[in-house]
């Protein structure tokens, strides 16, 4: 039995079973763009606690979802 034939009798045997595939994009972690903005990020939430303000702001004007 060849790859092709084993990966078809496979997905029929999913099918079956009442499954259907589907395709999932995530972005690259191993990028150089990908890495820049999680440090951008990480660094944004490590600040956050010197930049109170902005959080006081937010919730000032936030609605509270249980009201």
């Amino acid at each position: 039995m060849t790859t092709a034939e084993r990966v078809q009798a496979h997905r029929a045997r999913m099918r079956a079973q009442g499954l259907r595939p589907i395709q999932l994009w995530v972005p690259d972690t191993r990028s150089p763009e990908f890495r820049a903005e999680a440090a951008r990020q990480s660094k944004a939430v490590a600040e956050a606690d010197r930049r109170c303000d902005d959080q006081d702001f937010i919730e000032a004007i936030s609605i509270r979802w249980d009201e």
